[in-house]
């Protein structure tokens, strides 16, 4: 049967997902983000969720759903604080004691994910070393410089937007989409793409920035 990983719906692409899951979510700033599976995902209603997104707080991610619907129990990010005055649902709860919060720094965040798509069991790294982020982590001398060790992280889903898709799962992204996508959908157990366009023709190998075989679901959306 000839593979095509095409799904005609978020919700179908999503039956599956289980409590407890632990789920990549992209996007920076206010670009980037797979709202149409985020809001499937809510719908689903799967509980005690770990989410692994940049930031919870930010207005243009329907992350903030799934946390005021008490869906997740723990999200991992590089920001916890949002930009204005009035606080996000996930800010509220963290305030409260209600949600757990593991601060990662931006550029570690993003290389456990890629160590997580690569096998990378943990690496050493200098950030955060002498600060609250570092506790009860190793560390270790490397070349004369004080290192902690990171651990990879691993997902059971991946919510991935790009721009472009094919039958064979391969993906095109756009701008902001680059953003922590690649090494998402490298990382979950499951991808799922969310696309402005899907086409039956395969992209030429030269434009494939994430290939197929990492990426198990795709849905077409449009823009």
């Amino acid at each position: 049967m000839p593979i095509d990983k095409r799904v005609a719906t978020a919700a179908a692409a999503l039956q599956d997902v289980q409590d407890g899951a632990t789920v990549f979510i992209t996007g920076f700033g206010g670009a980037g983000f797979a709202n149409v599976l985020l809001r499937a995902l809510c719908e689903r209603a799967p509980k005690d969720l770990t989410l692994v997104v940049n930031s919870a707080t930010h207005p243009a991610s329907l992350t903030h759903e799934l946390i005021a619907a008490g869906l997740v129990r723990k999200v991992i990010a590089s920001a916890g604080r949002g930009r204005g005055n009035e606080l996000s649902p996930f800010e509220v709860l963290l305030r409260d004691g209600k949600i757990e919060f593991e601060c990662v720094p931006q550029g570690t965040f993003a290389e456990r994910i890629r160590a997580g798509g690569a096998g990378i069991p943990a690496f050493f790294t200098p950030v955060g070393f002498g600060t609250d982020l570092a506790a009860g982590k190793e560390t270790r001398t490397i070349d004369g410089r004080d290192c902690v060790l990171e651990t990879a992280i691993s997902g059971d889903l991946a919510l991935v937007r790009a721009d472009l898709a094919d039958r064979y799962g391969n993906l095109v992204f756009r701008h902001a989409q680059m953003n922590f996508g690649p090494a998402m959908a490298t990382a979950a157990t499951l991808t799922v793409a969310e696309v402005r366009e899907s086409r039956e023709e395969p992209i030429p190998p030269e434009q494939v920035q994430v290939p197929g075989v990492f990426v198990d679901r795709v849905v077409a959306v449009g823009a």
